[in-house]
């Protein structure tokens, strides 16, 4: 009869190896799901062009007066006479080659117009995010630790007042103070230079991070104090752990996984929330490119941002799905159980 030690070395490997296999197993129906995903958004976004009122070949024309020769001229240039099917057909090629086809109000390869565009919009981004996550977690810890106390009532007070003020009229609010009252910081303009453009993007970031923080906030103390109210919390406060030990560690840590699920694509949507703020600061980045291509049916270069977009609220997530077990290991355990 065998020992228990050797049973136990016999089930470890078989143990781990069944992890490996259920994180690969995942991993594959993740990225399948992806791709799958992708294609059908590839499909909505380029079809839903043509529910679109309004002509492209008469904006490319504007000033010109529409002969059937000059119509004809620019519909072949830009492939507008092909079957919608052979149009899809190398809208998805040119992409795979990173070819998003012309822009119509610019006459140049979209790729280059959205990269020109791109390093601000990633800045104002960056920035922002950073200033989400810090100022978001700080509030939501604060009132999760406080709960109860003048500190939780003052803070979720201050998150409320903050989720009704819209992102156009905090950017309004900001530069009337801060841009045109004190001169602290300039009104329009990305600026040159990594220092300078962080400079010009402070007060639109401030503005694009007001309505996020506040879910950020929110979620965070929510998930906390449900936290405080576990077992395993009680069992580590009778342990003697000081009280800073058991935030860390048993409350905080446990409360990861609502705050990443809803935090990791609130952060992918300030790609969207940008076009209001950029329109605000008279920045060029894709937010307002986005504004100006639809309201010019520059359908090349709505199409590019619109998938830009989507995929990065794909990726986010499965890349928040994939991680999910080392976020929260209680779900890794139940996930290999079944």
């Amino acid at each position: 009869m065998a020992s228990a030690d050797t049973v136990t070395a016999r089930t470890l490997p078989a143990v781990g190896g069944g992890r490996t296999a259920a994180f690969l197993r995942r991993l594959a129906g993740k990225l399948g799901s992806l791709l799958l995903t992708l294609w059908l958004v590839t499909l909505l976004v380029f079809f839903s062009r043509f529910l679109v009122p309004g002509d492209p070949v008469r904006f490319l024309l504007r000033g010109r007066r529409p002969n059937p020769d000059a119509v004809a001229a620019v519909t072949a240039e830009y492939g507008l006479n092909l079957p919608p099917w052979q149009q899809y057909a190398n809208w998805v090629v040119g992409m795979l080659h990173g070819d998003f086809g012309r822009s119509l109000q610019y006459r140049q390869p979209v790729a280059t117009v959205i990269a020109d565009r791109m390093p601000t919009t990633l800045m104002l981004v960056l920035i922002s995010a950073v200033l989400i996550v810090v100022i978001g977690l700080a509030a939501g810890i604060l009132a999760a630790v406080r709960r109860g106390k003048p500190a939780d009532r003052v803070t979720l007070i201050a998150l409320t007042i903050l989720s009704a003020i819209p992102s156009f009229v905090g950017s309004i609010v900001l530069i009337a103070v801060f841009a045109v009252g004190l001169g602290w910081f300039p009104t329009f303009g990305s600026g040159q230079g990594f220092v300078d453009m962080a400079y010009h993007l402070t007060l639109p970031a401030l503005a694009l991070t007001i309505v996020f923080v506040v879910v950020v906030g929110k979620v965070t103390r929510s998930a906390m104090v449900e936290q405080y109210g576990r077992e395993h919390v009680e069992v580590a406060r009778s342990r003697g752990l000081s009280r800073g030990a058991v935030v860390r560690r048993h409350v905080f840590r446990n409360a990861l996984r609502p705050i990443v699920t809803v935090g990791g694509p609130l952060i992918a949507g300030l790609l969207v929330a940008t076009s209001i703020v950029e329109s605000a600061f008279g920045i060029s980045g894709i937010g307002s490119l986005l504004v100006q291509s639809v309201d010019r049916l520059d359908f090349p270069v709505v199409q590019a941002i619109v998938l830009l977009v989507v995929t990065a609220f794909l990726l986010v997530n499965a890349v928040i799905d994939i991680l999910e077990p080392l976020i929260d290991p209680r779900s890794a355990a139940g996930a290999s159980a079944r």
